[in-house]
């Protein structure tokens, strides 16, 4: 039942105070989904511990399959859906349903703990719809429309980071979790409490601050080397045009007079 029970995983409780309120699902609506053809709604989840119990066939992995696919993992094999997109929706598009959707509500009543941006709502509703031409997923966030990398920055932002490969631990890997090596369990700790995410973060926006670092000096040598000369010539051409200008107003001034000295004697005589 590894693949079908939910103990906090989703929420990262096994890593905080079980008595402490922090975002968490309180509602999954599926909707067209694999298996689930018609809007199906599971509420009343407990705060600390859930499992998915039912006969083989009845649609327990599905949950979580929807879930996952909420959350908004891209891999569809990951998502037992190896025929793409249209294994996401019941019964591949044959029965006249063309898209699944599904929505994750989650309790938002722990300001301190909320996702950054989002401390006043109450709670968070995010959905994924995917169709069947084209396989096109879809993101609302409380009803907008919203990018995928919107919603991955929400729930990053509450350390739950889904391009981790183990951020959940599914049927099949736990002997392979049990078995890691130390660095590999320090691994999985760091991204659990969200340090790793905000190291990655620092990483890129040290390589994006190199990469402008470079650009600039780049653009400093072409100043230097090509505009600064050009202003230069520039700045001595306006400068010997003003001296020719000035020049010739002299002149012109000049020419009035000596005309003026000359009609004056000539009229004296």
């Amino acid at each position: 039942m590894s693949h079908d029970t939910l103990h906090g995983t989703l929420r990262r409780r096994e890593y905080y105070d079980y008595d402490a309120a922090e975002m968490r699902i309180t509602e999954l609506i599926i909707d067209g989904f694999k298996s689930y053809a018609v809007r199906t709604v599971i509420s009343a989840w407990d705060p600390t511990f859930n499992a998915i119990t039912g006969l083989n066939g009845s649609g327990k992995s599905n949950i979580l399959d929807a879930i996952c696919f909420c959350l908004g993992i891209g891999r569809f094999e990951l998502l037992r859906a190896s025929g793409g997109a249209s294994d996401l929706i019941y019964k591949r598009g044959q029965a006249g349903i063309t898209k699944a959707s599904v929505t994750l509500v989650f309790d938002n009543s722990d300001k301190a703990r909320s996702p950054i941006g989002f401390e006043d709502y109450a709670s968070i509703s995010v959905t994924r719809q995917i169709v069947l031409t084209g396989g096109q997923s879809k993101y609302l966030i409380n009803g907008h429309r919203a990018q995928q990398q919107t919603v991955q920055n929400l729930f990053q932002s509450v350390q739950l980071n889904i391009n981790n490969p183990d951020f959940l631990i599914m049927q099949g890997r736990i002997t392979k979790v049990l078995n890691m090596k130390a660095t590999e369990i320090l691994g999985m700790v760091e991204e659990a409490a969200g340090t790793r995410m905000f190291e990655d973060r620092r990483e890129k926006a040290l390589r994006t601050m190199t990469k402008k670092q470079a650009k600039v000096e780049e653009i400093e040598g072409l100043l230097k080397e090509e505009i600064e000369p050009k202003l230069e010539k520039l700045r001595n051409e306006k400068r010997a045009f003003l001296e020719f200008q000035s020049t010739q107003s002299d002149l012109e001034r000049l020419t009035r007079l000596v005309v003026a000295y000359d009609y004056v004697k000539s009229k004296q005589k």
